[in-house]
């Protein structure tokens, strides 16, 4: 009798430590950190202003904008994986989530996404709350892009939505997502009773997406469709690309990238950014940019260092040279180092 009780009571334990082992499991603590050193090499690295006219000092690109040695951020990603259900709470402190959440105040300032979601069955999951955006090719962690410094077309946004979101696997391949948002990069709350509608349509790894509704500020309705894709042409060799055009009443900006990458090895990879960029508005030139940025990773275990030279040109003077002349060209070099965990 007393051998049976023992054996039910280790039966039991062994039963409960299994059960809270499983689902310790299903919590995870992530992130990232990253900081970078950059510098102009075709202009100062100091403020300038001529006239009454300031030039810009850096490529006028989100996070890596900042001359000498510098931060990004610090990034805990806490999560929790069900059968059924789930959160995030994404987690920034640094310039760089400063810069991401932007229209955040207060102790929300450091929350880049804070969502929870409900798995309703293995083809439809629904999410509630704060998300980084399903538009674009870059994201805001470093550890999602290949490149350092952003583009023009992330940079102009959007960044970050809060709203509803239902996620459909139609099959295999093809992909739906329909969502209801306050206004873009509103984050905390809706302020004035505007909404943007989304919607993504996807085909394996080739995404359609398109934004729709007033934005807070604007009496006119802010329409943009986006396409992000990618393909492997070998086992070495990955070519991204994304084209994005945005309008609100006549004017909006444009853009489109091509990003071929290629492998070298486990550890060292090279890859290119090459992107037009422009400004547009109705009865007035464009204002626009071509942007090559060349960009190598090296890998040692969970730390990437980041080598990075980019040349932007513009349809107008908007730098200055070494010589303090007015210039469309800028060259910048950076080098940043990027840990992430898990």
């Amino acid at each position: 009798m007393k051998l049976n009780l023992l054996l039910g009571m280790i039966l039991c334990t062994t039963c409960v430590f299994a059960q809270e082992a499983e689902d310790k499991k299903k919590f995870s603590i992530s992130g990232s950190v990253d900081t970078y050193f950059r510098t102009n090499l075709t202009g100062p690295n100091t403020a300038f202003e001529e006239d009454g006219e300031t030039f810009f000092l850096n490529p006028g690109t989100s996070f890596a904008d900042r001359s000498g040695f510098s931060i990004g951020m610090a990034n805990a990603i806490i999560s929790y994986e069900g059968e059924k259900i789930g959160f995030v709470a994404d987690l920034a402190f640094g310039p760089r989530g400063e810069d991401a959440v932007f229209l955040s105040v207060g102790s929300s300032n450091i929350v880049n996404q804070l969502y929870a979601y409900y798995n309703v069955s293995e083809k439809v999951q629904i999410t509630l709350g704060n998300f980084n955006t399903f538009l674009g090719y870059e994201v805001i962690s470093p550890v999602g892009n290949f490149n350092y410094s952003t583009s023009y077309m992330f940079s102009n946004g959007p960044f970050s939505h809060t709203g509803l979101k239902v996620g459909i696997a139609a099959s295999e391949d093809f992909s739906i997502l329909l969502a209801v948002m306050n206004s873009t990069d509103f984050t905390e709350a809706n302020f004035d009773g505007s909404y943007t509608l989304g919607t993504q349509l996807g085909y394996k790894d080739q995404l359609l997406n398109f934004l729709y509704g007033n934005q807070t500020g604007n009496s006119d309705p802010t329409f943009q469709v986006d396409y992000t894709g990618g393909t492997d042409i070998n086992d070495s060799f990955f070519l991204g690309i994304n084209a994005t055009y945005n309008d609100t009443d006549g004017s909006g900006f444009y853009g489109a990238a091509l990003y071929p990458q290629y492998t070298f090895s486990e550890k060292l990879a090279l890859g290119l950014r090459a992107e037009y960029f422009g400004f547009h508005e109705e009865d007035i030139d464009d204002d626009t940019v071509f942007a090559a940025t060349l960009t190598a990773n090296y890998t040692v275990g969970d730390l990437t260092i980041i080598p990075e030279l980019r040349l932007d040109t513009w349809s107008e003077d908007v730098y200055i040279d070494n010589d303090l002349n007015p210039s469309s060209n800028l060259a910048s070099f950076l080098v940043a180092a990027v840990y992430k965990f898990n």
